[in-house]
């Protein structure tokens, strides 16, 4: 494995962590964590393959096994039941999208296919490989991310514009 090949992953790797955990440090630390796998399992790679695939691989069983690890480890508290807690997407003049927070409330499953097809411009094949799922199952992810962020997206815009109401108290009425 030449080195100089991994390095030119690197950019990408971090852009995929980032994605993934929703944290620079983690996703620091994850990139970290998948280059000393590398590193420590070169030897499995086989020359001639897909490097950027492999890499990959292991950066998503890495980032399963952490969260395996910190599920058994914490309380899970669905997001819908804290939503209220949530602080609201940038507001200015118009309301702005906040695609991190709707990426990250996206199944993690669904995320990893849509980070990898859309934002890492990987073949479905290719996504498949780094997945370990039929190709079928991440063309069947990646539309259910899809429609899903579709629905976050809007979801904000509805549920922050304010309805207008008079000074005096009394309820609106419009002209028919």
């Amino acid at each position: 494995m030449n080195r100089s090949a991994v390095l030119t992953h690197l950019p990408a790797l971090r852009r995929y962590a980032r994605a993934l955990t929703g944290d620079a440090w983690a996703a620091d630390d994850l990139v970290q964590d998948t280059l000393e796998r590398a590193c420590a399992k070169w030897r499995l790679w086989l020359p001639g393959s897909d490097l950027r695939a492999w890499l990959f691989t292991l950066m998503h069983n890495l980032f399963l096994n952490q969260r395996r690890g910190a599920a058994a480890r914490a309380v899970v508290v669905p997001l819908e039941d804290r939503h209220a807690e949530l602080p609201g997407p940038a507001r200015d003049a118009d309301i702005a999208i906040d695609l991190q927070r709707c990426l990250l409330r996206l199944p993690a499953e669904q995320r990893a296919v849509l980070l990898l097809v859309t934002l890492e411009d990987m073949a479905y094949a290719d996504a498949a490989r780094v997945l370990g799922v039929p190709v079928g199952t991440v063309m069947s992810r990646l539309s259910r991310a899809r429609a899903r962020l579709r629905e976050l997206m809007d979801e904000p815009a509805a549920a922050v514009t304010p309805s207008p109401q008079p000074a005096t108290g009394a309820p609106l009425r419009l002209a028919s």
